[in-house]
This record gives C-alpha cells, sequence and structure tokens, in this order.
C-alpha cells in the first residue's frame, strides 16, 4: 500500500480501540521508514488497545433481597441473616452427618414450670421488735449490780441491779401511813374522813407504781411493813446484754440509759433488690441463707417487709428477712448470701442457649428434619435459672435447636455469600 492508501485504510470507519486501528499499529510498526523504537511504541499501544477495547468493569451484581424483609442495618453494616438457599428465604438444609459433626442438640419447645434464681448479699440486724432499754424514773444511787458485763444473758423479770433514793423512801413511808388511816378510818361514821384516807392510801400507791415498783414489792411492803431501802431493777425482756453503763455506785437520773438488752433468739437480714426485681418479690416469700464461710449450712428466711424507698445512687431498695436464729449463730453486722428461688408459673419456654441474640434481633433455629432449618425472630419473656420464655416467634411442639447455634448462623452466612459470589457476572 502507498502512503496515501495506508491514511485512508487506518480512517475509514475505524473507532478508538476498533480492529482498524490495532491493524494500522501493527502495520505502521513493521513500516521499513519507522524505527525500532516506534515499533515497540506501536506494539504496547496495540496491546493496551486490545486490553481495553472490551467494555468498561461489569456493574455489581446487587445482593439478593431479604424474603424476610431485613435490609441494610443502621450505620451501614449489612444486618445479613442467616440464609444459605437461593430466592433469599429463611430456610437451610445442612447434611445429618454434618449437624452431627457440629454438636447440634435439639429440644421440643413445650410449657414448663418457670422458676427466677434472685441473689443478694444482706447484713444481719436486730431485731428491732425485741430491743429494749432499762432505765430509771426516779434519781438515785446504783447500790448494787447484778449484771456487770457486756454480753451477759438475762431472763425476763431477773434483777439488774438495786437503786436507793431518798423520794423512794420517803414514798414508802407515806404509803404505809396512808394503808394505816385506811385502817382506822375506814369504818369512821363520817364518809368524808374515811373517803380522804383511801384516797390518800390510791394516791402513793399510784405513785409506786409509776416508778416501776411492782405489785409484789407494794404486798410485801403491806404484809411486813418494813421500808425497803434499796429498789430491785429487773430485766424487762430475755435476751443478752449488748450495752452496758450501769457501774456501783453510779448517780443515775430518770431516763439515762444503764443497759440495752437485745433477743437474739430471733434476728433480720436486710438485703438489696435491684428495682427491676422488686416486682417478683412479695411478703411472705421464703429465702435460703448461707454463710460464706460455712455454704453447707442453710437456714430459712422469709420476707417480712419491703422497703418503700428506694437508692437513687445503686438503684435497689432494702427487704428485710426474719430468721429464728436459736443457737446465736449469726450475729449482729455478719454477712450472709441469701438465694429466692421465685416461682413463674408455666410458660412456653426454651434453654437460654437455643436463643442467638445478635445485638438488633434475636434468633432461633427450628428443625423440621431431614437436616432441613429454619431461623425465626422471636420475641423473649422472663428468664429462669435454665430456661428462656418466648412470648413470640415459636409454638409448642417446635424443634428447637439448643446448642452450635453460632456455628450454624456462621455456615449459613457463608453459604449465603458464597452463593452470592456465584450469581456474580465475569
Amino acid at each position: 500500500m502507498t502512503k496515501r492508501q495506508d491514511l485512508a485504510f487506518c480512517t475509514h470507519g475505524s473507532a478508538p480501540g476498533g480492529w482498524r486501528t490495532r491493524m494500522c499499529a501493527m502495520i505502521n510498526g513493521w513500516h521499513p521508514r519507522r524505527s525500532r523504537t516506534l515499533w515497540a511504541v506501536g506494539l504496547i499501544t496495540s496491546l493496551l488497545l486490545v486490553g481495553c477495547g472490551n467494555e468498561g468493569p461489569a456493574p455489581a451484581t446487587p445482593p439478593p433481597a431479604d424474603h424476610a424483609g431485613h435490609g441494610a442495618a443502621p450505620g451501614g453494616k449489612e444486618a445479613a441473616p442467616p440464609v444459605a438457599v437461593p430466592g433469599g428465604t429463611n430456610t437451610m438444609t445442612i447434611s445429618p452427618e454434618r449437624l452431627q459433626e457440629i454438636g447440634v442438640r435439639f429440644e421440643i419447645a413445650e410449657q414448663r414450670p418457670l422458676t427466677r434464681t434472685i441473689r443478694t448479699v444482706g447484713r444481719v440486724e436486730i431485731d428491732e421488735r425485741k430491743l429494749a432499754n432499762v432505765n430509771i424514773k426516779i434519781e438515785g444511787w446504783i447500790d448494787r449490780l447484778y449484771v456487770s458485763a457486756t454480753g451477759d444473758r438475762v431472763k425476763q423479770g431477773q434483777i439488774l441491779f438495786t437503786l436507793y433514793s431518798p423520794d423512794l423512801v420517803a414514798t414508802q413511808q407515806e404509803y404505809l401511813l396512808a394503808l394505816q388511816s385506811v385502817r382506822d378510818l375506814g369504818t369512821s361514821e363520817f364518809p368524808e374522813v374515811a373517803q380522804g384516807a383511801r384516797s390518800l392510801l390510791e394516791v402513793t400507791r399510784r405513785r409506786l407504781l409509776l416508778w416501776d415498783i411492782t405489785e409484789d414489792h407494794i404486798e410485801d411492803l403491806e404484809r411486813t411493813g418494813a421500808v425497803l431501802k434499796t429498789l430491785p431493777i429487773h430485766a424487762p425482756i430475755s435476751g443478752t446484754v449488748i450495752e452496758r453503763k450501769a457501774v456501783a455506785g453510779m448517780y443515775v437520773k430518770p431516763g439515762e440509759p444503764l443497759y440495752t438488752i437485745a433477743d437474739l433468739t430471733s434476728i433480720w437480714i436486710l438485703g438489696d433488690i435491684y428495682e427491676y426485681e422488686l416486682p417478683l418479690i412479695k411478703v411472705g416469700q421464703t429465702a435460703d441463707v448461707t454463710l460464706s464461710y460455712d455454704p453447707k449450712t442453710h437456714f430459712e428466711a422469709r420476707v417480712d417487709f419491703i422497703y418503700p424507698t428506694l437508692d437513687p445512687q445503686t438503684r435497689t431498695a432494702k427487704v428485710r428477712f426474719t430468721l429464728a436464729n436459736p443457737e446465736e449463730r449469726l450475729k449482729p453486722d455478719m454477712y450472709a448470701n441469701v438465694e429466692l428461688n421465685v416461682p413463674l408459673g408455666l410458660r412456653l419456654a426454651v434453654p437460654k442457649d437455643a436463643v442467638l441474640e445478635t445485638g438488633e434481633r434475636k434468633i432461633i433455629f427450628i428443625h423440621h428434619g431431614g437436616g432441613k432449618l429454619e431461623w425465626r425472630n422471636v420475641t423473649t419473656g422472663v428468664r429462669g435459672a435454665e430456661w428462656v420464655e418466648i412470648t413470640e416467634g415459636i409454638e409448642p411442639g417446635d424443634h428447637v435447636v439448643t446448642s452450635a447455634n453460632f456455628l450454624i448462623d456462621s455456615e449459613s452466612q457463608l453459604k449465603a455469600a458464597v452463593g452470592g459470589m456465584a450469581g456474580m457476572k465475569h
């Protein structure tokens, strides 16, 4: 060809990257008047044009739509469900041999009695209803001390100490005089005189009673006529002396606390219960109490009172348990472990391991036999120790996968990804 014919051949009907252009590049590369450098440039250019002569990169194949209606998760993350079959259904098939290899187990969903376990740490407290302070209502001096140590056990009515009081001695003498007047003037022909003698006796007797002088002491005073120099003070309840301030020879005033006695055969345990657990706590429920250093020994306690206020810092409320403590093994300010088992009644429940929580939803795998699995979104209710209630998503009798859920989910998502790659254009 001539140079003019070459030009016409290369320009007529040729498009960039077409076969004419590539052919011209090859021809020009071998033209005797071209240098080897131009030949090399032409060859490389033709190769690039051949590689780029096809259409641009194929458009990305859109991911298969989720048949269950789930799209991308908020924040741009793909919330791909465990789908493993084409068409985006919520079923998948795994061979029975593979299910056995990954350790899949099943359980029948059915109505079961659920029990919620609530645990807390409580502190032993003295039963405030069995606590007594000993004081006097008359001033004087402690003459003799019969209970002289903190920790001593006393019985109700036992003498704690004797008290000398000048006012007491004077009142006893007045009582004896009034008693003698009643005996002498009680049969007087003047009613006013007899009534006055009886009124004086009654007023004096009432004063002794208000000073906690017991009836038997007053009867002894009437029988013997001997004025008591000291007054015995008795223990109001049986229990243990947890505080003592009385000292022999001590001058005391009315209302001054001298002893504190507590009956420790029945004690309280105060425990902190979180606010979301409070609806499950009722007065009268029983609880199991153990000690950290003696876990084999169990005590039975009962919910006695739920305090009406909530701690704003810990979001807990105080719950009071009563506990019999006949041997006084539990001491005030000790710590104890408290456990309540709250019955929740019959609920449609599955093992807690059967629920696969992804953060945004909860999934359960149902086995239909022959390795065919179906995943379902479920709604959970109350939780027990080993079981969880399912309020929506399954029916009684469903064959639920209870183990290896994560492996099934991982394998299903891997198969879904491989299936999507197989559908891409090359």
